[in-house]
């Protein structure tokens, strides 16, 4: 049957069975008691009852350590009889040997001047000879004249934060010596991407340095020295975008695609756009990869004792050629594009004769690109000329032992891979290069 006009059923209240005229059903007015006579409860708690039952230790000593009162909570950590300890225990009794040094050589004195200390990681000797790590905080209580008359103590159990540092640290070592592991995984597979030694060049000087940023990462830079054909030599050095083990792979296939295309035609162009084609072939689609490189072709110079270098660059810096005559200049390759971005990328090469006392430098942009202290400039293009004209003349061992100088001086600075190649053609025995 409908009730008319939306008046409440017969026998039932309009707010529903059981509610009082505030709208508080039994089910509210019995969880509402229950409540109050939870925290009525919590307020007849004893003092007595938390101290003794505390979730961390407490214990009151005299001035001279001797335990006047203890908590059930430490006695039951420890093992102890509360008349085993109090009137009969100092508490530099309850310490381990390492404890009891440290408490009275930092612990008590730093106490006694400053009244309190806090925080102190201590271990304590359980009856059993068992050791609790704790962490210990003590402040001394005066009287109403400042007179020192006890020290109050609080102990907190720290065996579950010991344990968790214990688990940090054996983390951090394995993590440690799994680096170990991987920097010397990437040193070996830096040394099979370098020339072991460079070869040596009748009539010529040469000398290379590779300098790593990082020993967690592989870098992509690369060179060599290599005969061509009787008394002609090849070299190059590169840079490839990227570090780790892609890097790597793609520096493997740059030496050995410039080392093969070199034999098969010389001439430095040829030999980038060969390169070229094996990356633009290799690494398509979405994960493309490119490098910048510089390539040579040293030919002696007849009787005269000299040679004629021809470089070709692909997006490479320029070479640095440092003059007998104490000048220096940059022999820029123009319109040399990057290696593997496009099919038909141009490159560009320049020709130039090494006399005595001339010599040659190849790098990769870690050197002009480290920052130097402490402003964090980059050394730039400008600084790396300024310096070859400092050296000028000069000998490729001797350039490099001052580059390798001035890489040291970035510091931290030095923030990607540097590779150095240089070629000097020697003075006559009667002459010295300064």
């Amino acid at each position: 049957m409908m009730c008319e006009t939306g008046d409440p059923a017969p026998g039932r209240s309009g707010s529903g069975a059981g509610d009082d005229e505030n709208g508080e059903g039994y089910g509210d007015r019995q969880r509402g008691g229950s409540e109050r006579a939870l925290f009525a409860s919590l307020l007849e708690d004893s003092a007595e009852d938390l101290y003794e039952n505390a979730p961390c230790g407490y214990l009151s000593t005299l001035l001279d350590g001797q335990i006047a009162k203890i908590n059930g909570t430490l006695l039951g950590w420890l093992g102890y009889r509360r008349e085993e300890v109090v009137e009969r225990r100092r508490f530099a009794d309850l310490l381990t040997v390492g404890g009891r040094l440290y408490h009275e050589t930092h612990f008590a004195p730093l106490l006694r001047m400053q009244g309190e200390i806090s925080g102190i990681a201590l271990e304590l000797k359980a009856a059993d000879g068992s050791r609790l790590p704790v962490l210990v905080t003590s402040t001394v209580k005066n009287s109403e004249d400042g007179q020192p008359l006890l020290i109050r103590t609080t102990v907190f159990d720290a065996r579950d934060r010991r344990a968790y540092e214990t688990e940090l640290l054996r983390a951090r070592r394995e993590s440690d010596l799994e680096r170990e592991r991987l920097q010397r995984l990437n040193a070996t597979l830096q040394q099979t991407l370098l020339p072991p030694a460079l070869p040596p060049v009748p009539g010529l000087e040469v000398a290379a340095h590779y300098r790593i940023a990082s020993a967690d990462l592989v870098g992509g830079d690369f060179y060599d020295l290599f005969g061509l054909t009787p008394g002609t030599w090849g070299l190059f050095l590169g840079d490839v975008c990227g570090k780790g083990a892609a890097a790597a792979a793609v520096t493997s296939l740059a030496r050995y695609t410039l080392r093969a295309a070199a034999v098969y035609d010389p001439a430095p162009t040829t030999v980038l756009a060969n390169l070229n084609t094996v990356l633009n072939h290799e690494y398509q689609g979405h994960d493309p990869r490119f490098c910048t490189a510089i390539f040579g072709v040293l030919t002696p110079d007849g009787d005269s004792g000299g040679f004629h270098v021809t470089l070709a660059g692909g997006g490479h810096p320029p070479a640095l050629l440092m003059r007998a005559d104490g000048s220096a200049d940059y022999l820029p390759t123009p319109g040399g594009q990057l290696i593997g971005v496009i099919p038909d990328a141009h490159f560009a090469a320049t020709t130039v004769r090494l006399g005595a006392g001339d010599t040659l430098l190849l790098y990769t942009d870690g050197l002009t690109e480290a920052r130097t202290p402490p402003d964090g400039e980059r050394f730039g293009d400008d600084a790396l000329l300024d310096l070859g004209r400092e050296l000028a003349p000069t000998t490729a061992p001797s350039a490099l032992a001052h580059l390798t100088g001035v890489l040291d001086g970035f510091g931290e600075g030095l923030d990607d891979d540097t590779a150095l190649l240089a070629i000097s053609v020697p003075l006559p025995r009667t002459e010295d290069a300064r």
